[in-house]
């Protein structure tokens, strides 16, 4: 071990006020008060950590003590400047109240205030992370605050003001130290850079800065670990940053965020599988990626000139940036970030992160139904012009959503007046369910729909994981008592769940439970006939009786009567509403919008 090595964020550590980086208001009322000789018995220093109260309350401290003094310059040569600087503890006494809490050490610190300075003019005491205190120091050194001795001074430190008591404030003057700016970071750290002949860019030191939450002793002391790595013919890049601190790189995110911007799942779970395999944890990778959407976030909402000085990425970074968010918009952003958040919490949670990694990749990835503003618009455009509606582009292995009515479009009656029905004879309920299939309206299940059976499927999957993944990941080829076969599209859940237990045992137990029988389960790849032999299933008589167990509820509609709807479940007719046929099975708002579009439902 060097014993002659200091780091650098104590080598560095500013000597006079004008040394301080940032805290301008801080430094000029110091100034005054010193040079005006009104000096308070007692300081609060308060911010963020890095941000120089320890340090400004040293060079106060000298400030005040040195021989040449009180002056704003202090000479760090004398004897008072050399003791405060080597933290010798004569006249300056820095005490940490994280480890000296207690009443019994607020006792001792009131004893001793009664001596007087040994060489200089006043006996300082400061007291680091002051918010530690226990409230029955605090309250053993109120009236010390309140009124000290002749010459004495406490300048209290925290970064957390909200834990000190409010008499203890009050009897303080209060400085509040803000975060330093990226741009003045960056400017110390190339000095710092230039000084040790640390061989590095701009660019990394601009990501250092933007890194470093506004402290510059974070940043100095993550200088100091790259300078390791330092070397006269090739200088220190962002990188090399990402590399020592197990960071993602930008390539790395952006190429992550178009697979899921294009819903492209397959690709997605290819590079998330990449990034896993070079040993970052699941954590870190959400969470560098979430760092990356608000990044595109911000760029997508102020654009790319105005969101230079916000984002953690380079010029050349941004205008790929810009690229990648071209097709993309705003909420979608948001709600990817969102969904991003929400899984983080849940990796922290689970005992197997790498299956929740996975499901978040794939649920971000399904971007059919986060869909863009102007596909809405375009739509209720078309609904309003009394055209077919457009439509959002889907993978042809998405399964579409079971319609809830089946109904032709009808150009609607106007609204007949309670005073002028026309009462008509009631009709025998088993004349009105002979009417023809296609002129009924049919719940959402059909007993002769692949895509029904395949929906009960997946609800009787126990796994939450499993039913999750197999509903992106699988698309039913056959669904029936005696076989069930399933597609599915990645490779690498195609090995998992066919040879490890715990997800295969799931799914069989799905098949079981629907129809009461043990089919013969078949999972596999995709195959050039899957859509054909899909459309051809036909479904036998015992198929049938699986729905047929819990009958659903169907409403039949005659449109040459139209007085009259029949529910078969419960056999019973229920009189003609006055305005439309359907609108008791609506709420008021839907009533309102099918109105609004002239009555047309529209699957």
């Amino acid at each position: 071990m060097n014993k002659n090595y200091i780091p650098l964020y104590r080598k560095y550590r500013p000597q006079t006020l004008e040394q301080i980086v940032g805290q301008s208001h801080i430094k000029k009322a110091l100034s005054n008060a010193i040079q005006t000789d009104r000096i308070s018995h007692a300081y609060l220093f308060t911010g963020p950590r890095g941000t120089g109260k320890t340090s400004t309350a040293r060079i106060f401290a000298k400030s005040l003590n040195c021989k040449n003094g009180p002056t704003v310059a202090p000479c760090n040569e004398c004897e008072n400047c050399v003791n405060i600087t080597n933290s010798v503890p004569i006249d300056v006494i820095e005490i940490d109240a994280a480890s000296n809490r207690s009443v019994n050490d607020a006792d001792d610190i009131i004893q001793k205030v009664a001596l007087a300075p040994v060489h200089s003019r006043y006996k300082i005491y400061i007291i680091d992370e002051v918010h530690m205190l226990t409230p029955q120091a605090f309250n053993a050194l109120l009236k010390t605050l309140e009124e000290p001795p002749e010459n004495v001074i406490f300048i209290l430190a925290t970064t957390e003001v909200h834990k000190v008591l409010d008499t203890i404030k009050s009897r303080c003057q209060r400085f509040d130290f803000k975060r330093i700016t990226t741009e003045d970071i960056a400017k110390h750290l190339r000095y710092i850079s230039d000084k040790e002949n640390i061989n590095i860019t701009d660019d990394a030191l601009s990501y250092i800065a933007q890194n470093s939450a506004g402290g510059m002793r974070d940043s100095i002391a993550l200088l100091d670990q790259l300078s390791v790595l330092n070397s006269i013919d090739e200088a220190i890049s962002v990188d090399d940053i990402n590399k020592l601190l197990g960071r993602l790189s930008f390539e790395f995110l952006n190429s992550l965020f178009v697979k899921i911007a294009n819903s492209d799942q397959n690709g997605a779970l290819e590079i998330l599988n990449s990034i896993y395999d070079q040993g970052n944890e699941p954590v870190q990778i959400l969470s560098n990626f979430l760092e990356y959407l608000r990044n595109v976030l911000v760029i997508k909402s102020v654009g790319a000139s105005d969101s230079a000085k916000i984002v953690q990425i380079n010029e050349s970074q941004i205008s790929i940036a810009v690229k990648s968010v071209e097709n993309i918009e705003v909420h979608q952003i948001v709600a990817l970030t969102d969904k991003c958040a929400n899984y983080i919490k849940e990796l922290k949670l689970t005992s197997n992160p790498k299956l929740w990694l996975d499901i978040a990749v794939l649920d971000m990835a399904n971007l059919a139904q986060n869909t863009k503003l102007s596909d809405l618009q375009s739509r209720l455009f078309a609904l309003e012009g009394g055209e077919a509606p457009k439509m959002v582009n889907v993978s042809a292995y998405n399964t579409p959503p079971s319609p809830v009515f089946k109904q032709p479009l009808q150009t609607p009656q106007p609204s007949v007046k309670s005073a002028d029905k026309i009462e008509q004879p009631q009709q025998n309920v088993s004349e009105i369910t002979k009417q023809p299939a296609n002129e009924s309206i049919s719940s959402p299940v059909n007993t002769n729909n692949i895509d029904s059976l395949w929906n009960k499927f997946l609800d009787s999957i126990s796994s939450i994981p499993t039913r999750a993944i197999l509903s992106q990941q699988g698309f039913p080829i056959v669904i029936k008592p005696d076989e069930v076969i399933i597609a599915v599209k990645s490779e690498n859940w195609l090995k998992k769940f066919t040879q490890e237990d715990n997800y295969h045992k799931s799914i069989a137990a799905a098949a079981k439970a629907i129809f009461n029988t043990e089919p013969k389960l078949t999972l596999r790849s995709p195959q050039a006939g899957d859509a054909k032999l899909k459309k051809e299933q036909s479904f036998s008589s015992d198929t049938q009786q699986v729905e047929e167990s819990v009958p659903p509820k169907v409403l039949n509609f005659n449109p040459s009567t139209e007085d009259e709807f029949v529910d078969e479940k419960v056999n019973t007719i229920t009189p003609k509403m006055e305005t439309r046929p359907d609108s008791s099975f609506h709420s008021d708002n839907v009533n309102m919008v099918m109105d609004l579009f002239e009555g047309k439902l529209i699957e």
